[in-house]
């Protein structure tokens, strides 16, 4: 799973779901769909995150305030 692609992903989560809809699905199967689902769901987080994390804002006053700075890092910051 670390070596395919969003789309790749994507396909074979709908292969699982459509075959779960008209046969079932094994046990090991299942596994593969919630790790697939696992997967997918933190890489949508992580663009997310990155997407957020390059957000810069223009104040009134003319100041640019760099929200990735600000909130980014939030987590993982140590107090």
């Amino acid at each position: 799973m670390n070596n395919m692609t969003v789309e790749q992903m994507i396909g074979r989560i709908n292969e699982l779901y459509h075959k779960s809809q008209a046969e079932g699905l094994t046990a090991a199967e299942k596994e593969e769909q919630q790790a697939l689902r696992q997967a997918y769901v933190a890489n949508v987080r992580a663009n997310l995150r990155g997407q957020l994390d390059n957000i810069s804002i223009v104040e009134q006053d003319g100041s640019i305030t760099d929200l990735g700075e600000k909130f980014g890092n939030k987590s993982r910051r140590t107090h």
